[in-house]
């Protein structure tokens, strides 16, 4: 995907999020960094423009979530949480680049439970690459991608990358 498929499809996901949820009352977007949080910013500003109604957007690290934290570097990164506003009530969706396993929607999952008792929680991605080991799947899909194993999915945002793209790498 290029720049312009990446727009494309984040438009539809923000029409797709307004249909599904019959318009954007109690929706709050919240990110998984890193970059989950870019995709959020930019479909709650396409929200914004479509139905004049700003998102409050969050930004949610889920490291210590991890059920493989103990196989991470001996000092893992940690981005850092941030969401200002309450979540009990509300219609969390949670934003992620890309979906595989299923491994990091479980553990932001648990995480926003620790937060609060939302009325729901919706999962939207910009790719599914396919491959669960969770019985877990996305609400929202920009594009579905199936891969192999031996692929990796890298989703480049310029905020990180200096250029918009989604690229597949095969890996021995």
């Amino acid at each position: 995907m290029d720049a312009s498929d990446i727009s494309r499809a984040s438009t539809r996901l923000a029409h797709e999020l307004i249909e599904r949820n019959k318009g954007a009352a109690d929706l709050v977007l919240i990110g998984i960094q890193r970059r989950g949080v870019p995709l959020a910013r930019r479909v709650a500003e396409l929200v914004r423009q479509f139905e004049g109604v700003e998102l409050p957007v969050g930004m949610l690290d889920i490291t210590f979530y991890r059920d493989d934290l103990s196989m991470l570097a001996e000092h893992p990164v940690i981005n850092g949480t941030d969401i200002p506003f309450m979540i009990q009530d509300k219609r969390v969706v949670l934003v992620d680049d890309v979906i595989y396993t299923g491994r990091t929607a479980r553990a932001a999952i648990e995480a926003v439970m620790e937060a609060g008792r939302p009325k729901c929680i919706q999962l939207m991605v910009m790719i599914d690459r396919g491959h669960r080991e969770l019985p877990i799947r996305a609400d929202f899909v920009g594009r579905n991608l199936p891969t192999s194993h031996n692929e990796i999915v890298h989703v480049c945002e310029e905020c990180f990358d200096g250029e918009s793209g989604v690229y597949i790498e095969t890996v021995e």
